[in-house]
């Protein structure tokens, strides 16, 4: 039987940083994952780029039953160290919108990093390996697909449910239910929204048409990119309040965010009073969602045939599109998984177990997901940094 000081299994985001944070503290360290590559869910993200991080990481931008408990490893393992990281490794990059830092090049390239640093740190990185049981005695016995494997501490990386064609699984709670730790409800969060039939036959053919947009509920909202598909809506500003959206719930759809479309349409009044109601809304929301929108506001005639209260019908239509999904699309294209292992079972400074020592949950399988743009990234590297100082 082999041994080791540590056992990480997960060679995703949070796995690696935890293994490389163990290694150099001279713990020998062995990094499993039951796929043929570490780290597909880097080299897929932000369409190949790899959104690495936001310049404005605030613990309030994450999700989870203790809205406090991210702030520990958010605070010690910053985006600015991160950052550091990439440069030191003369990795360049970018900022596209809303603080989200991209690679130029490709998302390989931080992949690249990660694997250069764990070998430094003496990593033994083992792939196409599943984990087929774990026991506890004094400290941990794995059984896997290439030997069994002792060692003192466990950290599970694996991740959530999210994307499982790229290995995906519901492993880690497996682990949690089987030494009695808590779980909050898991459900897929920052994917798109999808539409009952009824609603798609107004939709559908809107497919492909995108606008910015400000999406809501009574409690929080999200300005961004808005596209229409064949089964509800996407973009960033649906991936967002996605996750906070609950089945049963509606959502508010302000289709023109950043424009007044009754003071636009009673100024275009006055002075091409003659253009008709479609060609004038066509100048603030595409023409196809124009037509769409008219065909549910009775009205019709030119601008000039319009009164105060009849833009105003309009203006709210735009503005305050109320609309129900039925569901969203489930774990297939869900970017992340919410909820996961309860926080209360764990260390907010070590992510260790509280009632199991050198236990360690850390990353996505935890109860902790952060908004879109990097955001959950971040998460990973400062719980598997913070992890990594003690395991």
């Amino acid at each position: 039987m082999e041994k080791f000081d540590v056992c990480i299994v997960g060679a995703g985001a949070a796995g690696l940083m935890c293994a490389i944070e163990s290694g150099r503290r001279g713990r020998s360290v062995v990094l499993l994952d039951h796929s043929k590559a570490p780290a597909e869910k880097i080299r897929i993200s932000g369409g190949g780029r790899c959104n690495f991080t936001n310049l404005d990481i605030r613990p309030e931008r994450f999700l989870s039953n203790n809205p406090h408990f991210a702030k520990s490893a958010l605070s010690r393992y910053t985006q600015y160290d991160f950052i550091d990281k990439v440069a030191s490794h003369n990795i360049p990059y970018h900022e596209k919108t809303l603080g989200q830092l991209f690679c130029d090049v490709s998302a390989k390239d931080i992949i690249a990093m990660l694997l250069e640093e764990a070998r430094e740190a003496g990593v033994v990185l083992r792939l196409n390996t599943s984990v087929e049981e774990v026991s506890k005695d004094e400290g941990f016995t794995l059984k896997t697909t290439g030997g069994a494997i002792a060692v003192e501490s466990l950290v599970i990386a694996t991740g959530g449910k999210s994307i499982p064609k790229m290995g995906a699984t519901g492993w880690g709670y497996q682990i949690a239910r089987q030494f009695d730790l808590p779980l909050v409800e898991t459900r897929p969060g920052l994917v798109p929204l999808t539409f009952a039939e009824q609603e798609l036959q107004q939709t559908k053919p809107l497919a492909g048409v995108s606008v910015q947009a400000r999406v809501s509920t009574p409690q929080i909202g999200f300005d961004e990119g808005l596209l229409f598909t064949h089964r509800g809506l996407s973009g960033p500003s649906i991936l967002q309040i996605s996750s906070y959206w609950r089945e049963g719930e509606g959502i508010f759809v302000d289709l023109a965010a950043g424009s007044n479309t009754f003071e636009t349409l009673r100024s275009a009044r006055s002075q091409k009073g003659r253009v008709s109601l479609g060609k004038a809304l066509a100048q603030i929301v595409p023409s196809r969602l124009a037509e769409q929108v008219l065909g549910d506001v009775p009205l019709k005639g030119n601008l000039a045939d319009q009164s105060d209260a009849s833009l105003q019908l309009l203006h709210d239509r735009v503005h305050r599109w109320a609309v129900k999904p039925v569901g969203s699309e489930g774990y297939r294209t869900a970017e992340v998984t919410l909820g996961g292992v309860d926080t209360a079972a764990l260390d907010a400074k070590t992510m260790a177990v509280r009632k199991i020592p050198n236990l360690f949950f850390i990353g996505e399988v935890v109860d902790v997901t952060g908004w879109l743009g990097g955001y959950n990234f971040q998460w990973a590297w400062s719980s598997g940094w913070a992890a990594g100082q003690v395991a």
